[in-house]
């Protein structure tokens, strides 16, 4: 059957109640009419349709113009369930718990960079631990190990990994309240504890930038960015530690949906309500998972100062590289939000998603409370990435939420596929863009093309209005794992 979609405007398309008897909401799909033919080749529309079975989902079941078949939901989904009769679901956060975003900036221009690149980069790739398997600089005891879940960042800032003004550049400071490490598994523990501070595989990166266009010059300064000024970006999350908790708790939440009596249209959306034990339980190694991931992005960001410090023999004053923000991506978050003209609490779940609070929220920062919310877009290695700001028609329609990259449009395999025969390091080479990878295969897998345009992706988040664009970022340096 093919899924009837109802053209909004020219950004928003519908999937109506009436699709699939079941359905308590509609689905709401971001989009314009190129990338909706991407969107269209894989099943993720139906998984949008599908996360509006959910119990007590409110507003819409929503997609971002970056999405793409996942477990359960789409990436690229956001959906939000009500603190008293909803469920919450490891599906609609994903495998990759707080997989995020940060980015920082500079004092360096591109003209200071240019000779240095590739010295920079081999230098990131000796002592940036990457790649499957990867382990860490960081030797934690047992007590360490839980301590770091409850504290997050703050745990790493105490040991002298960074400032206090990391952590009020963070999303939530970095910690989310209310992590419980007894409900972590052995086994994640077990696959975790040599890989705090460690980039990781797959599409995680850092990659060296600069800003080739402003087109918000009063957050373009606000954030420290001119035309030309370097920026680093660093992408990774929880490892194979929170991989692991979101695979205890599917196991859980099978159970548990047979046990409420849900009924849902797809398995992988198995669930348990938000009150219930299997539910808070779930919420607190979640949160134990997020709290790993933002000490991880912490650690990466030190080192990389200190590589940076080194290679150009400056103070770190002179080099002035503050974080202007980290976002997370994966993660469910508990939120007072409008709906139907009343405030309520809700749990905002955000897969391959990111927030975008508007300017004077209460959760912004101070340095960006006349802006709105930094957010971090990541695209391919080969083209760009951008950063923008959360507006308050986000705040009115998706939760505060907008998208987290370019999303792929082809699988692993496909990439693979397509790729042979092609040299991608010497591909990226011809345009300037010094890589280092643990192996070949990643590269393979990761080319740009392999990827969404995310200019085309951030066009439709502008256009809609659920965030609003600040400046554009060229790749010089990429290290993969």
């Amino acid at each position: 059957m093919k899924i009837p979609l109802k053209k909004i405007d020219d950004y928003r398309w519908e999937i109506p109640v009436s699709y699939k008897e079941g359905m308590r909401v509609p689905g709401i799909i971001y989009t314009d009419e190129t990338l909706l033919k991407a969107i269209q080749a894989d099943q993720s529309i139906e998984q949008v349709a599908n996360g509006a079975f959910l119990p007590g989902i409110v507003k819409a079941s929503f997609a971002m113009p970056d999405m793409h078949f996942g477990y359960g939901l789409p990436i690229g989904g956001v959906v939000a369930t009500d603190m008293d009769k909803g469920v919450v679901s490891p599906g609609g956060t994903g495998y990759d718990i707080n997989c995020g975003v940060r980015l920082v900036r500079s004092n360096l221009y591109l003209k200071d960079i240019k000779g240095k690149i590739k010295e920079l980069v081999n230098a990131l790739y000796a002592e940036i631990p990457s790649g499957v398997g990867s382990k860490g600089r960081i030797t934690l005891s047992p007590q360490e190990g839980r301590d770091i879940l409850v504290k997050g960042a703050g745990w790493a800032v105490e040991r002298g990994y960074g400032t206090k003004e990391d952590l009020e550049h963070t999303e939530a400071h970095g910690c989310i309240e209310g992590a419980d490490p007894d409900k972590v598994s052995s086994r994640a523990y077990e696959r975790g504890k040599r890989q705090e501070g460690t980039l990781g595989s797959g599409n995680h990166f850092l990659e060296i930038q600069y800003v080739d266009e402003i087109y918000d010059e009063k957050a373009a300064d606000i954030m420290g960015l001119e035309k030309d000024t370097i920026t680093v970006m660093i992408h990774s999350g929880s490892r194979g530690f929170g991989h692991q908790v979101c695979t205890d708790y599917l196991e859980v939440m099978e159970t548990a949906a047979d046990k409420y009596g849900i009924k849902l249209p797809d398995r992988q959306l198995a669930c348990a309500p938000i009150n219930s034990p299997e539910g808070q339980d779930y919420l607190a190694a979640m949160r134990a998972a997020a709290n790993y991931a933002w000490a991880n992005r912490q650690f990466l960001m030190v080192w990389t100062r200190e590589v940076f410090i080194k290679t150009f023999l400056m103070s770190p004053k002179n080099l002035g590289m503050n974080l202007i923000y980290d976002v997370a991506h994966n993660i469910v978050k508990i939120e007072d939000h409008i709906v139907d003209g009343k405030e309520r609490r809700v749990a905002v779940h955000r897969k391959g998603a990111t927030r975008a609070f508007p300017e004077g929220h209460k959760e912004v920062p101070d340095a960006y409370k006349e802006i709105g919310q930094p957010v971090i877009i990541p695209g391919d290695m080969g083209r760009a990435s951008y950063i923008l700001v959360g507006t308050q028609r986000a705040m009115d329609e998706t939760f505060g939420s907008t998208c987290h990259g370019a999303g792929r449009c082809l699988s692993r395999h496909a990439a693979i596929k397509a790729t042979k025969g092609r040299a991608i390091h010497r591909e990226l080479e011809e345009k300037g863009i010094f890589c280092r990878a643990a192996g070949r295969e990643t590269l393979r897998e990761e080319f740009p093309e392999a990827y969404k345009d995310v200019t085309e992706v951030v066009n439709v988040v502008h256009n809609a209005g659920i965030s609003k664009k600040v400046a554009k970022l060229k790749p010089l340096g990429v290290i993969k794992g």
